[in-house]
């Protein structure tokens, strides 16, 4: 994972829309505040290819900031935001929505987005991927695939509700299967994550979820090197090692971008909490490793559409 230089980047980056005729709407420019980078091939660069698109879409500017890890660094990010004209400014973490819920009532005329947090003012929206069936079903891969019925996850957070889902998805699947569900505490501790993977190997567990954006690409290398499996994390992961990750759970933060940026210039993005999940496709799992075999790819497919459909999932009754 690629780290910043010095205590916090200060420097304001812009991409300029190119002197294209703005689209017409409530939507003038667009900042992008990221505690660590954007350049993390997960969850950071996920959230600029969003913000990328909403250029294209609608001749906009957009402006970015690194490493906004405090709510001092933030205020001042949002002040340079506001004398550029940015009217809607994303805080790409669950950290945002505490510092926006502070900053936005001096700002009333910007309305500020985050991720699985809790918004309170009328500016603020925060979106939350529900990951409870996420997990499940990245659970009954892992399961399925287990040779030894060990599966592990390991976590972020007690509080990510895909720990619960991948616990069940993987006795769903076989009620033979042991979990291992580990904490890291922090979402880019890559030493400590490696460290807990190599540890759950040792135990006997083959096939590892490492369900935190910091941390998923050195822990599915050092399982790569022990011949194991994975389930990906957050984007698709299957460039990685088609035969290490047997799939990946995927949000689509940029896709998310680009439905807030529309609803917003149509005036109709709404403040609060809102939850998006399979049935907004936002939620999917990625590409297959080939060593799944189709008819249970075929009964992952079928599963999925009855949870779009029904918000039943393989073990409700």
């Amino acid at each position: 994972m690629i780290k910043r230089f010095g205590v916090v980047l200060l420097i304001l980056l812009v991409l300029g829309a190119c002197s294209q005729p703005k689209s017409t709407g409530k939507l003038r420019n667009v900042g992008l505040l990221v505690p660590e980078t954007v350049n993390d091939q997960v969850w950071g660069t996920k959230g600029f290819k969003g913000m990328l698109k909403i250029q294209s879409d609608y001749k906009v500017d957009i402006f970015y900031k690194e490493g906004m890890n405090s709510e001092a660094v933030v205020e001042r990010a949002v002040k340079e935001f506001d004398q550029k004209d940015v009217n809607l400014i994303f805080g790409h973490g669950s950290e945002y929505a505490e510092y926006f819920n502070k900053i936005s009532k001096k700002y009333p005329h910007i309305q500020f987005v985050s991720f699985n947090g809790d918004a309170k003012n009328a500016n603020t929206t925060s979106l939350n991927f529900k990951g409870y069936a996420m997990g499940f079903f990245g659970g009954m891969v892992a399961s399925h695939m287990s040779k030894n019925h060990k599966v592990g996850i390991i976590a972020a957070y007690e509080w990510q509700p895909e720990v619960e889902g991948f616990y069940q998805g993987a006795l769903a699947e076989e009620k033979q299967t042991a979990v291992d569900i580990q904490y890291v505490g922090s979402w880019d501790d890559s030493k400590k994550a490696v460290q807990l993977a190599e540890k759950m190997m040792q135990s006997g567990v083959d096939v590892i979820y490492p369900a935190g954006d910091g941390y998923n690409v050195p822990v599915i290398e050092k399982v790569k090197e022990k011949g194991y499996y994975v389930i990906g994390y957050v984007s698709d992961q299957s460039d990685l090692g088609e035969t290490t990750v047997l799939t990946s759970t995927i949000q689509q933060v940029d896709a998310l971008y680009e439905k807030v940026a529309k609803d917003y210039n149509d005036g109709k993005l709404k403040s609060g909490n809102l939850s998006f999940d399979f049935q907004d496709d936002v939620v999917t799992l990625g590409k297959y490793s080939p060593l799944v075999d189709k008819k249970f790819i075929r009964k992952m497919n079928k599963s999925i559409e009855t949870y779009k459909q029904t918000g039943k999932l393989p073990n409700s009754q």
